[in-house]
C-alpha cells in the first residue's frame, strides 16, 4: 500500500487544505488521474495520482494538513 501525502505544490507552502476528492474510497485509479484539490496559499490546485490502484481512507474534506502529512 502506498501513502498519498499532501505535497508541495509551490517553493513556500506548509500546509494545504482538502477541499475536494475526486476519486471515492475503493475507486480504482491510475498514475496521473486527478486524486484530490488542494487549496494552498496562493491558489487552489488539483493533485494527480503518482500510482496506480484503490483509494482506502482518505482525510476529511476541509481539513488541514502539513507538507508531507498522509492523506490517504
Amino acid at each position: 500500500m502506498t501513502d498519498i501525502t499532501m505535497p508541495r505544490l509551490s517553493d513556500s507552502m506548509e500546509e494545504g487544505t482538502i477541499l475536494s476528492w475526486l476519486k471515492e474510497p475503493g475507486d480504482h485509479v491510475n498514475q496521473g488521474d486527478e486524486l484530490v484539490e488542494i487549496e494552498t496559499d496562493k491558489a487552489t490546485m488539483t493533485y494527480e495520482s503518482p500510482e496506480i490502484g484503490f483509494l482506502a481512507d482518505r482525510a476529511a474534506e476541509g481539513t488541514t494538513h502539513a507538507v508531507g502529512a498522509v492523506i490517504a
